[in-house]
């Protein structure tokens, strides 16, 4: 491989592909990916607390769901 002019990390294979052989920023990329992976994921977890919050609201100004089973009291 050879050394890319003026990058200290960056070689050239023979293919012509170009090598990366930081460590450090390839293990600051991955924890960062994580981390963004991380964050999605409880954002998305909040988003379907607040639908679920925003649907039993409804439900108390509204009633009850029509499709929802209810015990009358006369059944008991």
């Amino acid at each position: 491989m050879l050394r890319v002019e003026g990058h200290k990390h960056l070689f050239r294979e023979d293919s012509g592909a170009i090598v990366n052989t930081d460590t450090q920023k390839y293990n600051e990329y991955i924890r960062m990916k994580a981390e963004r992976k991380r964050q999605r994921e409880e954002i998305e977890g909040l988003k379907n607390d607040i639908s679920e919050i925003k649907s039993l609201l409804m439900e108390i100004i509204n009633g009850p769901r029509q499709n929802s089973t209810r015990i009358n009291e006369q059944d008991v």
